[in-house]
């Protein structure tokens, strides 16, 4: 069991720097879209859900887990680019 924990703690590390690295193209999008009402866009979540439930079918991967990771993932980079976008027009501190 041990061993098992070893890989799994060596997995998480590496989906937390996939994911920071993600998050620094989620904060680029966050600058340079226009509008805000463009940070939400439902056409490329079920674009991006799509194509997880196809390598996660080809890697077999869970389909609900899969799904049901990426929907999260993807509504809480939604809320962080929010703040981004949000944030890139507030005046500077002081």
């Amino acid at each position: 069991m041990a061993d098992v924990r070893r890989e799994i703690d060596r997995l998480d590390r590496v989906l937390v720097e996939l994911l920071a690295e993600r998050q620094t193209y989620i904060e680029r999008a966050g600058h340079i879209k226009p509008a805000r009402d463009t940070v939400r866009d439902e056409a490329r979540i079920e674009d991006v859900v799509a194509k997880v439930l196809a390598e996660a079918q080809e890697k077999g991967l869970s389909a609900d887990v899969a799904e049901a990771v990426w929907r999260i993932m993807i509504d809480r980079f939604i809320a962080h680019e929010f703040d981004v976008f949000d944030g890139r027009s507030r005046p500077a501190a002081e």
